[in-house]
């Protein structure tokens, strides 16, 4: 069963300071070095770096990215196109913020149901 939560606007939404600092470092080295993410990556960025409120579905989308890439490549010289995109959606900082919001989610939801 699906439920439609309307008017959905639970407080802290706004990336983190240090999401934003990731996603400008990882739009940084994409221009530096042409690789590393796609252009949803890079919208995603631009979203965090801004410190935008986040949707519901934008933090799902994010908690399904850092699920599906857990192992990317940590920090080299040059670095690699996976550790770029890996910055672009916020860094480790985003993958942590993001499942907290979405363990936030679910229980409100599951409250409010």
């Amino acid at each position: 069963m699906r439920r439609l939560i309307i008017n959905f606007t639970p407080t802290g939404m706004v990336p983190t300071k240090e999401m934003a600092d990731n996603a400008r470092r990882g739009l940084e080295l994409r221009k530096e070095f042409g690789i590393g993410g796609t252009e949803i990556g890079v919208r995603r960025a631009v979203q965090l770096e801004n410190r935008q409120n986040l949707s519901r579905e934008t933090i799902y989308r994010m908690s399904s990215y850092f699920a599906r890439h857990a192992n990317y490549e940590k920090e080299s010289n040059p670095p690699s196109a996976g550790y770029i995109a890996w910055l672009l959606w916020g860094g480790d900082a985003g993958r942590d913020w993001a499942e907290r919001k979405t363990a936030e989610i679910e229980s409100w939801e599951e409250k409010n149901a």
